[in-house]
């Protein structure tokens, strides 16, 4: 396949089961250009971002090359939508989305009034080529869509043109890996945005938690705070939530890894 299906078409809402979001999830067609195919597998359940676990009827999955065989890079899973919604929150202005995926993200920062302008910034072309002809900003309304720009170009390198407002990352295969704070690092240092999110932060926090108090911290938002200004040195977005240490700590067994002193020194 090297267009997208016109005969078949998948609906995420109908296949998230008792997940439910009041984000916005475009209509998808099976498409394969090169190494990388989005398609729609069977799955009977999946675990959210914070560990709970939803009956599902199935996903959409963007599939591609990844560190040791083909891998999942984006899908629509609890997990994954819920590990986006809180930098979603915080989209305001020219909002930078490093990573395509499957186009959602980008969707649904554009979607948002306070919003005025969205640049995606995307290496594959391969990528580019599957989010097109696959329509999804095509679905949007046309303010939407008018707001959304996509470059063609390494993260790593890309620098803007005027200020950023918000950067969401999300350029990698798992929730932890070890480049990955050194990626953002790097992104922050072309981009100087206001404020960053950046996927899976949640871990990385943990993982400073981890280092200074052993592999079962007690997460509070004083050791939140310090960690972001003294160890991770960028500016997180946050959430207000009064639980959210706590919801760190119910997720972070099932993204984690599990050999011991995976945190490092």
């Amino acid at each position: 396949m090297s267009q997208a299906s016109a005969s078949e078409s998948y609906d995420p809402y109908a296949l998230l089961g008792d997940f439910r979001t009041g984000l916005w999830l475009p209509q998808y067609a099976p498409i394969q250009k090169g190494p990388w195919a989005l398609r729609r597998i069977m799955m009977a359940g999946a675990r959210g971002y914070w560990g709970d676990v939803y009956r599902l009827r199935g996903t959409v999955v963007l599939t591609g090359p990844g560190v040791e065989a083909t891998a999942s890079w984006m899908s629509m899973t609890p997990s994954e939508i819920e590990s986006q919604e809180i930098g979603l929150g915080f989209a305001h202005g020219h909002t930078v989305v490093v990573g395509l995926g499957m186009g959602w993200l980008a969707a649904n920062v554009a979607l948002r009034e306070s919003v005025s302008r969205v640049t995606v910034v995307e290496r594959d072309s391969a990528i580019i080529e599957i989010v097109s002809a696959t329509g999804v900003f095509a679905q949007l309304p046309a303010a939407a869509r008018e707001k959304i720009e996509i470059v063609n170009a390494d993260a790593l390198e890309w620098q803007p043109h005027g200020p950023v407002d918000t950067l969401q990352a999300d350029i990698w295969e798992r929730f932890v890996e070890e480049r990955k704070l050194s990626d953002v690092r790097r992104m922050q240092e072309n981009m100087k945005a206001e404020g960053i999110y950046f996927w899976g932060q949640e871990m990385e926090i943990w993982r400073y938690a981890c280092r200074r108090q052993g592999p079962e911290p007690a997460l509070d938002w004083p050791l939140i705070r310090t960690i972001v200004a003294q160890d991770i040195g960028l500016p997180l977005l946050l959430p207000d939530w009064p639980d959210y240490p706590q919801k760190i700590a119910a997720a972070t067994p099932w993204w984690t890894p599990q050999d011991d002193g995976w945190y490092g020194a």
